[in-house]
């Protein structure tokens, strides 16, 4: 990569050349190579009119079938660019809000060690705020028209939609967002803000949206807030609140992210998680039903606990290899436990999915006041210890319990221990750094080399455990999970001695017949191969 490589990002402003900044303006004019996104905006006429020579990338818009592949082609062609010399790309608006192409420009320079500088601009958002009288600081989210199945916005907090650049798309938009809203909820389209003579502004109702004629690339929607607050809970897939549960409200926050758009600290209908259980908790109702499967009919939740233990553990496993598919396959065999059991109890009256998902929801809003609520915290500790606090709280009035109850009886032993440690630890009961713990492992040691001379399998299998135990608290203060790491143990175990078998078979004789220095030969063989 040469030395001189470097790229300099500039904003173009919303529209009007004024928004332009004078650090833009000397830039594009002393620059070897101009490049812009798209000529479609209306600064591009008047560059060309001031004598700016650049070159645009329209024609990928009409080559690749999707905004992402364009987006990536920018990026590569505009790394390509800078190996030749300085490059200055320019796009609309700001370059850090709401722009694709910066963000991935970005991220493949700091890779190829290309110097980046940006060079701010009025954004679009800055423009609308003004012509709409908009106080971003009370809340407002900003959400990609086009990506509204990925990341629709929350009903509570009031939304600015962008890329409503045809009545195509404009149907499309609409379409998405009665789901969220009632069709009379009124929205307010806004064209060329802050452009003189291109400004445009107009008050609807949410489904008269695509009757509109006048949309283009400027154009963009402001939907406030839907004033019914516990509606707009619902249709975000949260649970009401009980307000007497927490003391304070319910509050979205807001936070810019590194490609300058406003989003909710919460998404509960988010990218990930629109798809519904209905589905699968329909065919396990059909399961058990009176013509369903008889071996689904005959079980009940004891007969059903060996399978959530072992789809759990093949989870743990395919996150341990890495392999994603599987990793996928795997947690949709725990969810159908999950939904499995949540319907045997829906038989008895006793509860169904809805109020599985609702608990957990209800739990988690009122557990992360840092996120949904008022409090502020520093850091991943102090969202630990209000973590523990909340816990004690909901258990306040009932009967005082040691603060290892909460620890299953039912967890692996090694994960067990794990879990009495770290509560001990949280009230105070802990070494101040791993040397404590080490010293105490080699103490435990000492005891059972004693206790093995006499020969005694009770007080050797009592030393072997806390021998055990002191090497998982030791873990535990050197940042280590035990299970982690023992299982990764077990997989290099496996993988050296499936070596050893190897070398066996191909010697032509059984493994029982080599002595142990032949096999421990193989063994340290296995090992240096896995260093190479």
């Amino acid at each position: 990569m040469p030395s001189h490589a470097k790229i300099t990002i500039a904003g173009l402003g919303p529209g009007a050349p004024g928004g332009i900044t004078l650090g833009v303006w000397e830039s594009l004019k002393s620059s070897p190579r101009v490049l812009l996104r798209t000529c479609v905006h209306p600064v591009a006429e008047w560059l060309q009119q001031a004598g700016i020579t650049f070159t645009t990338f329209d024609y990928l818009y009409e080559e690749e079938p999707d905004f992402q592949r364009v987006y990536n082609r920018i990026a590569a062609e505009v790394l390509a660019d800078s190996q030749k010399g300085e490059v200055l790309y320019a796009v609309p608006g700001h370059p850090l809000v709401a722009e694709e192409s910066v963000r991935l420009i970005i991220a493949m320079a700091e890779s190829a060690g290309i110097n980046i500088e940006i060079l701010p601009a009025v954004s679009f958002l800055d423009s609308l705020f003004a012509a709409l009288r908009l106080d971003p600081g009370a809340g407002l989210q900003v959400v990609d028209g086009l990506r509204l199945d990925e990341r629709p916005p929350l009903a509570g907090l009031p939304a600015v939609i962008t890329q409503v650049y045809s009545r195509l798309v404009a149907a499309d938009i609409k379409i998405s967002l009665l789901d969220i809203y009632p069709p009379e909820h009124q929205v307010t389209v806004i064209k060329g803000a802050g452009i003189p003579g291109e400004e445009r502004i107009q008050t609807i109702s949410l489904f008269e949206l695509d009757r509109l004629s006048w949309l283009d690339h400027l154009t963009s929607l402001y939907v406030p807030a839907l004033v019914d607050q516990t509606l707009a809970l619902k249709q975000a897939g949260v649970a009401e609140l009980d307000p007497g549960e927490t003391d304070a409200p319910v509050v979205m926050q807001i936070y810019e992210d590194e490609s300058g758009i406003f989003s909710a600290g919460t998404e509960s209908k988010n990218q990930a998680c629109r798809y519904p259980l209905d589905p699968l908790v329909e065919i396990l109702a059909r399961l058990r039903g009176e013509n369903g499967c008889p071996w689904d009919r005959e079980q009940d939740q004891r007969s059903l606990r060996r399978y959530l233990i072992e789809e759990t553990y093949e989870v743990l496993e395919a996150i341990d290899e890495g392999d994603t598919y599987k990793i996928c396959e795997e947690l949709g065999d725990l969810l159908l436990q999950i939904v499995f059991h949540a319907q045997i109890a829906a038989e008895n009256q006793d509860f169904d999915m809805n109020n599985v998902v609702a608990g957990i929801s209800e739990k988690m809003i009122r557990r992360h006041p840092h996120v949904f609520g008022c409090v502020n915290v520093r850091d991943s500790s102090e969202v630990l210890v209000n973590w523990e606090k909340i816990k004690a709280e909901e258990r306040a009035g009932d009967e005082p319990a040691s603060i290892l109850a909460g620890v299953s009886q039912c967890f692996p032993a090694l994960l067990r221990a794990a879990k009495l440690q770290e509560k001990a630890a949280g009230a105070g009961f802990d070494w101040p750094d791993y040397r404590g713990a080490l010293e105490k492992v080699h103490e435990e040691m000492s005891e059972l080399e004693t206790v093995i001379i006499t020969g005694d399998p009770v007080k050797i299998e009592n030393e072997l455990g806390d021998v055990l135990f002191s090497i998982v608290n030791l873990a535990r203060l050197l940042g280590v999970e035990p299970e982690s790491a023992l299982t990764g143990t077990s997989v290099k175990f496996t993988r050296r001695f499936n070596y050893v078998e190897k070398m066996a078979r191909l010697s032509g004789r059984d493994l029982l017949s080599f002595s142990l220095s032949e096999l421990d030969k193989w063994w340290e063989d296995a090992k240096k191969l896995e260093k190479i």
